[in-house]
């Protein structure tokens, strides 16, 4: 991600918003109460639970610092037109030439993709390699198992 931003689509500024929401409310005050309940065990510094709950306070402050960074650097990008070129949110429909799996993969900022729900970073090599294709299509993608090839099989808004 660069330092000016990058973009984002709406689906996935409301997630980020709505993680943001769990994280400052439910979640820490379940962290709170954690430490609030270990304290009352009396002696801290042999007190596992207290140190457990302290740890696990601290990753929840850094993830929330990591949302609020992720926000403030968005820039919302709608998903493009619908004229059949591969772009920023569009979604596509691949098959693998070795394998002839179908894999389908929408093209999204980084903080939101994920591979098992389909979401596929804009910044991945195979991502750069769709980039302005069209269904039809075939684009080979280096990968630490050597040369992939893949068929544009549907491009949809």
């Amino acid at each position: 991600m660069s330092p000016e931003g990058y973009n984002i689509t709406p689906q996935g500024l409301a997630a980020l918003h709505a993680e943001l929401e769990q994280l400052e409310g439910p979640e820490r005050r379940a962290i709170a109460e954690r430490i609030k309940t270990a304290r009352e065990w009396g002696d801290l510094k042999e007190n596992a639970e207290y140190h457990d709950a302290k740890n696990t306070q601290a990753h929840l402050e850094t993830r929330i610092a990591r949302v609020r960074d992720h926000i403030s650097k968005a820039r919302v990008a709608e998903p493009s037109s619908d004229d059949g070129e591969i772009r920023f949110g569009t979604q596509v429909e691949l098959t693998h030439e070795a394998s002839g799996k179908t894999l389908v993969y929408r093209l999204v900022g980084s903080p939101e993709a994920d591979l098992a729900q389909g979401k596929l970073s804009i910044e991945s090599p195979l991502a750069q390699a769709l980039l302005g294709r069209r269904a039809g299509d075939t684009v080979a993608v280096t990968t630490p198992r050597g040369e992939q090839g893949y068929r544009i099989a549907n491009v949809l808004p």
